[in-house]
């Protein structure tokens, strides 16, 4: 059985009967898990192995693990910095701020590998103006050239742990306050004035090689009136053919509010497929999962096949003891833990 284009969170620690029920159907191709979804390290290795075994292929792993406040797995997982500390390193020192990013993003992938997580979507490629709640310090910085090169850094060290990058919210989502998972943001600016800033991060990425992306839940009406990842203009003419993106797309999760302008959610699917997306997340409303996998019709192209399958992790990863027992990747952690973090929110722990 093939890999299909829907991605489904599960309920709880262990896989029960629905879990295993949806992940069985042809329709679906991935899981994101969440933070619900984690107990300890032996549990989650558990978990991926009990999602892995369900099919062949088996399912993509996927969790939202980008440091910060968006970290799903933390006792027994190192706490990674929000990006913003990273940013905040490069304005004193580029050099510096690139090494600890390629490490952040070793040690973040490695930790996850090893414990059957095939990718992240990481790393945030918004650019931070200032307005945005939903990103703020989850962006690297508000220059576009801190952004690229950092990005580039953690991408590097994600491929060194095993892993692929998935950048995110194309075409940018730092200019706008509302949060796109209860609200429908609005960007009214120009092309040309996103093609100048937000586009920038994406193009640099792009050209060193990052094979999937996530669209964002906005909407830019000097471009388009529909959201950018039900959008064909953004997601065929800009980002395949302006920018020269060849690799995976994953629609934002369709169960955001941000997404009910699409309709119901087997509209929402269809329109984001349509446009252009490899596959489409449906997260937190399970309804809504068995809804679409009773009515969504959908015939894999042979492309996005391909693309699903080179987001699945590098096989055979070293396991948490042999991390600790390799001296490169001891002294990775160490300089993970000297990034200025808030202390008693994202402190080193063991494992």
């Amino acid at each position: 059985m093939s890999l299909g284009p829907i991605m489904l969170d599960i309920e709880g620690t262990e896989l029960n009967a629905d879990d295993v029920r949806r992940l069985q159907h042809p329709l679906v191709g991935g899981v994101i898990l969440f933070r619900r979804n984690y107990q300890s390290p032996a549990q989650l290795k558990a978990l991926t192995a009990s999602i892995h075994a369900l099919r062949q292929p088996p399912l993509l792993i996927s969790v939202d693990h980008e440091g910060g406040r968006v970290q799903r797995f933390r006792d027994g997982f190192t706490r990674i910095p929000p990006m913003r500390e990273l940013g905040n390193i490069w304005d004193r020192n580029p050099k510096k701020a690139r090494q600890l990013a390629e490490l952040a993003g070793w040690v973040l992938a490695a930790e996850l590998r090893a414990h059957g997580v095939d990718f992240s979507f990481t790393p945030v490629l918004d650019i931070d103006f200032g307005s945005s709640g939903v990103i703020g310090d989850r962006a690297f910085h508000r220059k576009t050239e801190a952004i690229a090169e950092l990005a580039q850094s953690l991408m590097a060290g994600l491929k060194h742990g095993g892993m692929a990058a998935v950048g995110k919210h194309f075409p940018g989502h730092g200019f706008v306050a509302a949060d796109s998972h209860t609200e429908i943001p609005v960007d009214e600016r120009l092309f040309s004035q996103i093609e100048q800033d937000d586009l920038e991060p994406f193009r640099r990425m792009i050209d060193a090689g990052m094979v999937a992306l996530m669209p964002a839940h906005v909407i830019y009406p000097k471009v388009d009136g529909k959201p950018a990842g039900f959008s064909s203009i953004w997601l065929q003419q800009v980002l395949r053919k302006h920018l020269g993106f060849h690799g995976m797309i994953f629609s934002d999760d369709l169960a955001m509010e941000g997404a009910t302008v699409a309709g119901n959610v087997t509209q929402r699917a269809l329109a984001a497929l349509n446009a252009g997306c490899d596959m489409v997340l449906v997260c937190n409303r399970p309804e809504l999962a068995d809804e679409l996998l009773d009515t969504l019709q959908w015939k894999m192209p042979a492309l996005s096949m391909a693309r699903l399958a080179r987001m699945h992790g590098k096989p055979h990863p070293p396991t948490t003891d042999e991390l600790h027992e390799d001296p490169e990747f001891v002294m990775a952690l160490q300089q993970v833990a000297s990034i200025g973090i808030v202390e008693g929110d994202l402190q080193l722990t063991d494992g």
